[in-house]
C-alpha cells in the first residue's frame, strides 16, 4: 500500500472525540513546556553559544572495518579533547566511532548496519592559536594496520578544504599527530605542519 493510499484510509475512518480531546490536550502540554522554556531563566541568553560550525574535522577508515579509531585534539588553551571528554571550549566531538560496535541503526523495526567508519570534530568558533590532530589505534579486530583519512574544511562564510592527507596506524596502541595547523589574527589558517606531539592518556582509558 502506498503513502497516498495508506493516508486516505486513515481520514476515512470515522470521527473519534476521544482522540481529538487527547490530541488537543498533548498540543496544549507541549505549548506550555515550550513556553515555560523560554522564560524559565531569561538571563541566561547571554551566554547562548551559536552551534554553527566553523570548521569541520573528518577522520575515516575502511568501511566495515571493526578496527576502533580514536581522534584526540588539542586546543590552543591546552584543552584535549576525545571520546570520554567530547566537549571542551569550541570544540565538539560529534561522532565517536567504535569500528562495528556502534555502527547500527533501526529502520522500521529492523537493525541495519551502517559500514562507514567516521569520526567528525567541529570547532564552532574562532580562537587563534595552534590546534594539534592525533590518532590513535585504541581496538583491533584485524590485528592489522590501518590507512586513515583526515580532512580539514572551513564552513564559513563557503566550503573549502583546507587540508586532506592519510595517515597509517601500525598496531594497538599507535599514536601519530596526522595534522597541526594554526588560526591567526586574520582568523586563516597558516602553519599546517606534521610535528609529533603526545597528547594521549592512555591511564584514563
Amino acid at each position: 500500500m502506498s503513502a497516498f493510499s495508506s493516508t486516505r484510509s486513515r481520514f476515512q475512518q470515522p470521527f473519534d472525540p476521544i482522540i481529538a480531546v487527547l490530541f488537543k490536550i498533548i498540543q496544549a502540554i507541549t505549548y506550555l513546556f515550550v513556553l515555560a522554556a523560554l522564560f524559565m531563566n531569561p538571563d541566561a541568553k547571554t551566554g547562548i553559544i551559536d552551534p554553527k560550525a566553523e570548521y569541520i574535522l573528518t577522520v575515516t577508515w575502511q568501511d566495515n572495518s571493526p578496527d576502533d579509531i580514536d581522534t584526540w585534539v588539542e586546543d590552543p588553551d591546552g584543552q584535549v579533547i576525545w571520546f570520554r571528554n567530547p566537549a571542551a571550549g569550541l570544540l565538539h566531538l560529534d561522532r565517536d566511532d567504535r569500528g562495528m560496535i556502534n555502527d547500527t541503526i533501526i529502520v522500521n523495526g529492523e537493525k541495519i548496519q551502517n559500514p562507514l567508519n567516521q569520526e567528525v570534530l567541529t570547532i564552532r568558533g574562532i580562537v587563534k592559536g595552534e590546534y594539534v590532530v592525533n590518532l590513535h589505534y585504541y581496538a583491533s579486530e584485524t590485528k592489522k594496520p590501518v590507512e586513515v583519512n583526515i580532512r580539514l574544511d572551513k564552513v564559513n562564510p563557503a566550503l573549502e578544504v583546507i587540508y586532506y592527507g592519510k595517515v597509517t596506524l601500525e598496531k594497538t596502541g599507535d599514536e601519530k599527530t596526522a595534522l597541526r595547523f594554526r588560526i591567526g589574527n586574520d582568523e586563516k589558517i597558516s602553519d599546517i605542519n606534521f610535528l609529533p606531539k603526545h597528547i594521549v592518556m592512555l591511564e584514563q582509558h
